[in-house]
């Protein structure tokens, strides 16, 4: 699929960096210095949240690419956006979804530090193929270039989007009313950058909808939902609780779209970047909406094992944090027994 003119000029690229700046900001306002501590302290859910980021996630867009015969581009655009670290949004609809939000904020910070190694390592093993497509075509083309992955570029972008999320931890610190604001701003931000940049394209490439192929709209929806499956049922299978699994479900489906378009604008030119920007800006339309269905599913599905958890809580508040409640023979459903939000496990952290 080609572009004839660039998706987003200099004056969308400032405008799109202040926002990402922003989003940053409020991420690393939500995180604190005791977040890192819990991945210490509680490494399990962790370590099943980081395999399923970046093992599964990456794993998956490159067999959909692959399945989908997509075009090289895409493809790339579809791997990065599969070994993207986690963002803020995935703590939100953890919370409603009645999961685990200190998991969810655990595997958010580890994903966040750990995207500096893993990225540059995942996009090599996993790009080759369709870099070589591209690199084909250009030569096919008269030109004598070849097409490579940057990835001191994308390091450089991903330092560069974390110094506002340091900057945030440090006001959060310094001040927690402000962190609060930083926080909910960038929720709010986060929806106007989206709005922003389909509105932007519809008004200057009206048919841009139409002559996306299908496998592009299938891959941008399919990697969300893929991710939350497998998160789901790979946490189930090691036997992680309900609570924790809702959590690791929508970690590994929701990625952090912003990043993804801070590494698109600063590591990739024309005309790649026009479309590898359009499969992130795709993936972050449909993951919200994907998102909030699978949210309301987890809410009404976990209602009885979060109501639980909150009156195990209630009772450790009042007779100590090594009380165990005792409930009726049969009260409890199979998958609810040694659950370890029921207090049954004396290392619990809350």
């Amino acid at each position: 699929m080609e572009f004839n003119t660039q998706l987003l000029y200099g004056h969308d690229q400032a405008l799109l960096a202040l926002m990402i700046f922003v989003i940053m900001l409020g991420m690393g306002s939500s995180l604190t210095v005791d977040d890192f501590r819990a991945v210490a302290r509680k490494p399990r859910g962790v370590l099943i949240g980081f395999i399923s980021q970046f093992g599964l996630m990456p794993f998956l867009a490159f067999t959909l690419a692959t399945i989908l015969k997509m075009p090289p581009a895409f493809a790339i655009a579809l791997i990065l956006i599969g070994c993207l670290p986690g963002g803020t949004t995935s703590n939100m609809f953890a919370y409603f979804s009645r999961g685990s939000v200190a998991l969810s904020i655990s595997m958010t910070t580890a994903s966040t530090v750990m995207a500096l190694l893993m990225m540059p390592i995942i996009l090599k093993l996993y790009t080759g193929g369709f870099t070589s497509q591209i690199t084909a075509s250009m030569q096919d083309s008269g030109s004598g270039a070849e097409f490579v992955i940057p990835t001191g570029n994308i390091i450089s972008s991903l330092v560069l989007v974390l110094i506002p999320v340091a900057l945030g931890m440090i006001l959060r610190r310094k001040s927690p009313v402000w962190a609060k604001t930083a926080e909910d701003t960038a929720g709010f931000v986060a929806i106007l950058v989206i709005l922003y940049l389909l509105l932007t394209a519809f008004i200057r490439h009206g048919g841009l909808f139409v002559r996306t192929p299908v496998e592009v709209y299938i891959g941008a929806i399919g990697i969300g939902l893929a991710g939350f499956f497998f998160g789901y049922w790979f946490s189930r299978l090691l036997g992680v609780f309900p609570l924790f699994q809702r959590a690791i479900s929508l970690e590994t489906g929701i990625q952090n779209g912003p990043v993804s378009f801070a590494i698109i604008l600063l590591s990739f030119q024309e005309p790649f970047q026009s479309q590898m920007l359009w499969m992130a800006i795709l993936y972050s339309t449909f993951i919200v909406m994907t998102s909030s269905i699978i949210t309301l599913y987890f809410r009404k599905h976990g209602r009885f094992d979060w109501e639980i958890y909150r009156n195990t809580i209630i009772h450790n508040r009042l007779f100590g944090e090594k009380y165990v409640t005792e409930y009726p023979g049969g009260f409890l459903p199979g998958r609810l027994l040694r659950d370890p939000s029921q207090g049954h496990s004396p290392s619990q952290r809350r």
